[in-house]
This record gives structure tokens, C-alpha cells and sequence, in this order.
């Protein structure tokens, strides 16, 4: 289990691992802020598509050999993107790189949900904490390697997906396939469920999540790679830390579902604030790392909630609702940028705010069939849990 969250680190990494260079890339490939953006969008793309034959794939391999494929494949196309010379040339690999971490994500969450000790919600707080390391330490490492040059962070990322490759390899133990093989119609069955409408409200709040990645250091155009490394570094940091520490809390203050729609709207907040001072770097810099809060906090309960509540195997709900989370992310940033250069600086935030207040209103509507599912699934928890201490005692 440590091993695959180790692994989940350095794959995280490359989700804000390209934020700081986007500028210089734009700049050094003679290129437009939606052609950059295709990098984070054509990546989340392939991402959200493949995730739904990750199922198929494990269910004939297994686990550890789809991880395996994964972090190859991420290895290759991360080197490939590094010696890129053209932003489409990027683009493409970006894409390969997409399908190995869509293998290795997808796999990884049901691993450590299936082979820890505890609870799936202590699994998916492991594993929301090491998305939140990752893409902490992402941007903060390209800052790094970004300043000496952009092809380095994709490099950088070559190497420490090999030894995320050889850690899995030595340290997981082997896992054959095993139970149903699933087919690619599963996923798609499994959206029919109530719990997964949280899924579709994960469309739009991904939507916002990765526009504050896109659109973020082109709002600030007077700083340079090593400064933008440091504020989403910043980010990360608020992300990883709320996502482990404050989402408990705040689920047990709350409730899942009332505290997951009013994360969603104090983040489409913060971009509004950010949408009307789009000229102030204070501001826009300060609403960056504030919204790592809100997207901690919601990262943990949402994917918490939907493994716990979808009446289906874990991979499957898995597969399922990252399809729509990352479909989500790819259409958050060249829409957001695109906007931006055809209407003004102020649009992109605009339009990450308009989608997480779709996200609001579509959770608001179905909130009794969520809430209705996932207080089933806890009952079938416990009526499980009782009759393993009943059997026990006799």
C-alpha cells in the first residue's frame, strides 16, 4: 500500500509539474495560451477516456503489472515531451503520458482501498494525501528545473517515475488477476447509480480545478518561473494538508453532501473575487492558494464518498467516476484560456465560477438520492461489520 502511495506522489507530480513553464514554453515555441493549454487538456482527455479500460485491463493482469504498464508508459512519453520541438509535438506525448498515469491512477486508488487495513475512507485519505503531496511538489520542482530549462522537469519526471517503477517492482507483492473479469460496459452501468451524480457534479468543479491551474500563471504576467513554482507549491501545500486534516473535520461538522456543495461554492467564490481583481497580484496569487483548501477538502469527500456508496466493485466505481472527473479537467483549461484571449483577463475565472456554480446547483437538486445512497451503503457497512463480530463471538 505505501509503496503505491509512494508511486502516487511522483504521478501526481505531473498534473502541476508543467504549470510554471507554461509561459516560457509559449514564449520559446512561439505560442498562444490555448495551444499551451492543450498540454494540461489533451492530457486530461486521454486520461478520463482510458480510465474506463483500466477495469478490463486489471481485471486480466492484474493490479500490479497495470501499474507497472502505467509508469512505463509515463516514463517514455515524459521524455519524449521533454525533447519535444513543438508545442504539438508536446501535446501528443502528453497524451501517451495521459493513458500511462489513466493505467497507474485509476489501478492505484482500488489498490489501496483493497489492501489497506483500515477503512476505505482512511485509504482514500492516503491516497487524496498523496495527490496532494504530489501536485504540490510538482510545480515546485518544474519551478526548479523550469530555470534552468523547460525540457527539464519532463526529464525530471523520466527519472523519478523509474524509481517509482523499480519501488512498485521490488515492494508490492504479486497480484494475479482475479474475482469477474470486468468489461468495458461496467463503467457505464455503474453511472446509472444515485451516488455517481456525484461524479457529474465532479465535471464542473474539475472544470474550476484546472482552470485555477491553466489560467493562473498567465494572471500573473510579471513573474517569473521559480515565483509561480512557489505559489502553487503554496496551493499544494493547503490542498495535501486540508485534504487529510480538515475534510474529517469538516464532514463530521457538516455532513458529506451539505459540506461538499459548500466547498463548491466558496471556491466558485474565490474565483469571482479573482475574476474582478484579475490585475492585482496580491489578490490573484492569494486566491490560488486559498482555493487549495476548498479543492483538498472536496478531492477526499467526493472520491470518499463515491467508492463508499456506489454498489459496484471498487475498480469499476473507480474507473467510472475518474472518467468524469478527468473529463472535466480537460475541458477547464483551453475553454478557460481560450476565453481569455478572446474576450479579456478577467473571463477565464469567470467561466471556472460559472461551472462550479453548475456544480453547486446539480448536487442541490439530486442531494436526496446522494445522500439517500451513501447512508445505505454506511448501513450495509455496519450490518457487515456486526455480523463479523457476531461470527466472531460464537
Amino acid at each position: 500500500m505505501w509503496a503505491v502511495a509512494f508511486a502516487c506522489v511522483i504521478a501526481f507530480m505531473g498534473i502541476g509539474l508543467v504549470d510554471p513553464i507554461l509561459k516560457d514554453i509559449a514564449a520559446k515555441l512561439d505560442a498562444t495560451p490555448s495551444q499551451v493549454s492543450l498540454m494540461f487538456s489533451g492530457y486530461m482527455l486521454v486520461m478520463g477516456v482510458a480510465m474506463l479500460v483500466t477495469g478490463v485491463v486489471s481485471s486480466r493482469i492484474g493490479a500490479k503489472r497495470t501499474l507497472l504498464a502505467g509508469l512505463a508508459l509515463i516514463i517514455v512519453f515524459a521524455g519524449l515531451a521533454g525533447a519535444s520541438g513543438s508545442v504539438e509535438q508536446i501535446v501528443a506525448f502528453r497524451g501517451g503520458w495521459g493513458l500511462g498515469n489513466a493505467l497507474f491512477v485509476a489501478t492505484a486508488l482500488a489498490t489501496i482501498v483493497q489492501a489497506s487495513a483500515g477503512s476505505t475512507k482512511q485509504a482514500v485519505i492516503l491516497f487524496e494525501a498523496a495527490l496532494g503531496i504530489g501536485i504540490a511538489s510538482g510545480p515546485l520542482l518544474g519551478g526548479l528545473l523550469g530555470n534552468q530549462s523547460w525540457r527539464a522537469p519532463f526529464f525530471g519526471v523520466s527519472v523519478l517515475m523509474t524509481i517509482a517503477l523499480v519501488a512498485t517492482t521490488v515492494l508490492l507483492p504479486s497480484t494475479p488477476p482475479g474475482g469477474r473479469r470486468t468489461s468495458l460496459a461496467d463503467p457505464f452501468r455503474a453511472l446509472r447509480h444515485p451516488a455517481l451524480l456525484l461524479g457529474v457534479t465532479a465535471i464542473f468543479y474539475n472544470i474550476g480545478f484546472f482552470t485555477i491551474l491553466a489560467a493562473g500563471p498567465f494572471a500573473l504576467p510579471d513573474a517569473g518561473i521559480l515565483q509561480i513554482g512557489w505559489v502553487f507549491f503554496g496551493w499544494g501545500l493547503l490542498l495535501a494538508f486540508t485534504s487529510v486534516f480538515v475534510a474529517p473535520l469538516v464532514q463530521r461538522w457538516l455532513g458529506t453532501v451539505p459540506a461538499i456543495i459548500a466547498m463548491l461554492a466558496l471556491f466558485m467564490l474565490d474565483q469571482l473575487v479573482m475574476a474582478t481583481f484579475t490585475s492585482h497580484a496580491p489578490v490573484v496569487i492569494t486566491g490560488i492558494v486559498l482555493s487549495g483548501a476548498f479543492i483538498g477538502i472536496n478531492n477526499t469527500l467526493v472520491t470518499e464518498a463515491v467508492m463508499g456508496a456506489a454498489p459496484v466493485e471498487r475498480p469499476v466505481a473507480s474507473a467510472a467516476y475518474s472518467f468524469l472527473r478527468f473529463t472535466g479537467g480537460a475541458i477547464g483549461p483551453f475553454a478557460a484560456l481560450k476565453l481569455g484571449e478572446s474576450l479579456n483577463p478577467h473571463a477565464p475565472f469567470v467561466f471556472g465560477a460559472a461551472a462550479l456554480a453548475v456544480g453547486v446547483v446539480v448536487l442541490t437538486a439530486g442531494r436526496r438520492l446522494v445522500v439517500g445512497s451513501t447512508e445505505h451503503a454506511a448501513a450495509g457497512t455496519r450490518d457487515e461489520a456486526e455480523a463479523v463480530v457476531v461470527g466472531d463471538q460464537a
